[in-house]
């Protein structure tokens, strides 16, 4: 348990070196989002919930709200899903401009099927996205995502968590990296905001 503690409190504060820039919270009454100085996104290469290769340009045209986490999350990955569900149910007819994506951190586990379960479980226009172990760590890479597999004490060599950091990214139409939502921001702050960038 201690350990765990120790690699949680690591991840929180890769978490703020992550975008060396968050830490410096800008959020006005237009915004709820925090920005950074260091270049966040970039190309990728997955497998969505439906066994089909995409890439990070087949969503242009869209503002992505996307989370990494994993299906066996007990609790942080839910909440944020719930959160990015709700604030897309908020937006009505505007989310049609928002591609919300969930990107898998633990492609053992997660395979095509098991994402496609899941993913059902949150909203109909949920993307899950999973791939081969590099592929994961590229994307995640280029989003500065801290993960690390967190072996259970006794537990049997499949029973394991995941340690990740915790945002909600938001990329623009163009692929621009716009800001984050950190954890634990309402889904009216997310929809007020997303509202506000989309009416533009």
């Amino acid at each position: 348990m201690k350990a765990r503690l120790i690699r949680i409190a690591a991840a929180s504060a890769v978490g703020l070196v992550i975008a060396a820039g968050i830490a410096w919270w800008q959020v006005d009454n237009a915004s709820s989002t925090v920005q950074s100085s260091v270049p966040i996104g970039g190309p990728f290469t997955l497998t969505d919930q439906d066994g089909k290769t995409v890439t990070d340009a087949d969503y242009r045209g869209k503002y992505l709200l996307i989370y990494f986490g994993y299906t066996y999350c007990p609790d942080v990955c839910p909440t944020e899903l719930g959160t990015m569900a709700r604030a897309m149910d908020l937006l009505g007819v505007q989310a049609e401009k928002v591609q919300p994506m969930f990107i898998s951190v633990d492609p053992e586990r997660d395979t095509v099927a098991h994402l496609k379960d899941y993913v059902g479980l949150f909203h109909p226009n949920l993307v899950g996205l999973t791939g081969t172990p590099e592929q994961v760590k590229a994307a995640a890479k280029a989003y500065r995502v801290y993960y690390a597999k967190a072996p259970q004490e006794g537990g049997k060599p499949g029973d394991y968590l995941m340690d990740h950091s915790s945002f909600l990214y938001l990329m623009g139409p163009d692929g621009r990296f716009l800001g984050v939502y950190p954890a634990g921001t309402t889904a009216d702050r997310v929809a007020q905001d997303l509202g506000t960038r989309i009416a533009g």
